[in-house]
């Protein structure tokens, strides 16, 4: 089959562009094959700014991440910067993760800033994701870019971005760099200062050395008051990422010494070899650290994902290991962290897709609770604003997809602190005859029994886009009185009414169904796969003799009918 002119003319461009002799034999052997899916597929457009940057698959031509879309992503990046230029010396920091490519991509991001003239503070080993948000904040960063992507699978990698203020960008900024970008020409003309990260450049040098240690002490000033260590016996697992040096001697430096790191997946692989897709919410990805946990006797099991952002915790049950879903541990250490602050005013926020339950804890701990849409971009945006607004001071922030923020260290979602203080707060439990679980119950007890199920509805190709976005439309106009027995009080459509709400609930793809005080349910399109999620949240109050987590099982029965319900009156 003869490939269409468009087609073919747009991928010579690009292997012309492209200064990677290994991504440019890529294409010109799909040239030579002449197939046309595959060459569709990687050309058809470019990768676009999403949650705070790029991700994708590691493959030749502009729809991928690759060397090429590196260089003009980072050309388009510093333009945008000396656009706004003041002329002051703040850096650009810049950090990767382990994956394969993650070397590569950060050398030519720090050579294109250096050869734009941007001084850059750079990170010369694989480091936590949070940990480069912490230099950034701490070294007056107008802007740190972060190589990773995160738990996606080892074929994958991406670009992350912070603004100056230390938070991930969001809109108008991630438009304006994407718009910066597209001005930029053929990768292999934009200006690169070779071998910037081993000294070529005046401009480039690492971060200072202490930074981690730093990062430490501002992790003990989180601490609760008089919080010491413990003899929890611990298993710890990093996923082959790059926390296991970093989350194991922050756990020690504060006393939880009983550590046992999964050996299978404490170094730094990018192959990620002993689990399929290494997220630690996938089934299966715990199984290693849970027959460690078995053998050791253990008391918790923790773990980070690859980029250590993010925090996975099981805790021992009379039916063997439990994992705790993200709302169970983003309850329990608001409340724990609640329970202890010395802030005035304190602030506490979850994304809109989390637990309402936080909202009830706050209001019992006296603290002004808030939510935004998806993602810590709009989390620490916001906590930003009601600062700025004299409300009060953050003290916590969490998102059901196990990403937590403790106090003020990072601006960011972070597993090091997040693994410190769940230590500490099954610490503080133990001391008191108790264990996590039991703290779990003793809050469905004071707020109500709450149970949260999510459910994806898959339809890829455009034809799925647009039955999904005909779905949401339907919901939208002609909302259901009634889900499954439960009446729907009142229903909300994001897309409409944002001049009334703060930047960080901004229009957006989402439609809420309110069932009064049984809870509620959520439906959005996903931004970053063809599926569609609901998401539904149930309570139920627990009498004084009741058994919340005896009475759990029943109430999330009830809660994926819901989901259940919500799909078909969706017609999907």
């Amino acid at each position: 089959m003869e490939l269409p002119t468009g087609l073919m003319n747009a991928t010579l461009r690009w292997i012309e562009g492209d200064p990677d002799p290994e991504t440019r034999t890529e294409l010109e052997e799909l040239l030579e094959r002449g197939d046309t899916a595959a060459l569709e597929d990687r050309m058809a457009g470019s990768l676009v700014f999403g949650t705070a940057g790029l991700r994708g698959r590691v493959e030749a031509g502009s729809n991928r991440m690759n060397r090429a879309v590196v260089i003009r992503t980072t050309r388009g990046l510093a333009r945008y910067l000396l656009a706004g230029d003041d002329g002051s010396e703040q850096p650009v920091v810049v950090g990767r993760d382990a994956r394969l490519s993650s070397e590569r991509f950060m050398r030519d991001t720090v050579g294109v800033l250096a050869a734009a003239g941007l001084p850059v503070r750079f990170f010369p080993d694989p480091t936590p994701t949070p940990l480069v948000a912490y230099a950034a904040k701490s070294l007056g960063a107008r802007a740190a870019v972060v190589i990773t992507a995160s738990h996606n699978p080892s074929y994958d990698n991406g670009y992350k971005v912070y603004d100056r203020n230390g938070a991930q960008i969001i809109p108008p900024v991630d438009r304006e760099i994407a718009a910066a970008v597209d001005r930029v020409g053929l990768a292999v003309e934009v200006p690169r200062v070779r071998g910037a990260t081993r000294g070529g450049d005046a401009l480039v040098s690492p971060v200072p050395s202490d930074t981690f240690d730093r990062y430490l002490d501002d992790v003990a000033a989180a601490r609760p008051a008089g919080a010491g260590g413990s003899d929890l016996v611990i298993v710890y697992t990093p996923m082959h990422g790059v926390g296991g040096a970093f989350t194991t001697e922050a756990l020690r430096r504060f006393g939880h010494t009983r550590l046992h790191p999964v050996p299978q997946q404490y170094e730094p692989d990018g192959n990620f070899p002993t689990v399929a897709f290494p997220n630690p919410e996938e089934p299966g990805a715990l199984d290693l650290a849970t027959e460690l946990a078995r053998q050791v006797g253990a008391d918790l099991i923790i773990a980070n994902d690859p980029d250590t952002d993010r925090l996975a915790v099981s805790v021992e049950h009379p039916d063997g290991w439990r994992p705790l879903t993200g709302n169970q541990i983003g309850l329990l250490l608001a409340d724990f962290i609640l329970e202890h602050t010395t802030t005035a005013r304190p602030i506490v926020i979850n994304s809109i897709v989390s637990s309402p339950m936080l909202a009830l804890i706050a209001a019992a701990r006296g603290a002004r609770f808030a939510q935004t849409l998806t993602g810590f971009k709009w989390i620490w945006n916001a906590a930003l604003d009601l600062q700025e607004a004299g409300e009060g001071r953050f003290v916590f922030g969490y998102e059901e997809a196990l990403g937590y923020s403790v106090g003020q260290i990072v601006r960011d979602k972070d597993g090091i602190s997040a693994a410190v203080l769940f230590a500490d707060l099954a610490a503080a439990c133990r001391a008191v005859g108790g264990t996590v679980l039991d703290r779990l119950d003793d809050l469905s007890r004071r707020h109500g029994l709450w149970v949260s199920t999510q459910r994806s509805v898959v339809r890829p190709g455009t034809d799925g886009a647009a039955e999904i976005a005909a779905a949401m439309e339907r919901l939208a106009a002609a909302p259901p009185t009634s889900l499954d027995g439960f009446p729907v009080v009142a229903t909300t459509d994001f897309r409409s009414g944002a001049e009334k709400r703060p930047r960080y609930l901004p229009a957006a793809s989402l439609v809420e169904l309110d069932l009064g005080e049984r809870g509620r349910v959520l439906a959005r399109p996903s931004g970053t796969e063809p599926k569609l999620k609901i998401y539904v949240d149930l309570t139920s109050p627990v009498d004084p003799a009741e058994a919340p987590r005896e009475m759990e099982p029943e109430l999330a029965g009830t809660a994926d009918r819901l989901a259940a319900a919500t799909v078909a009156a969706l017609g999907l």
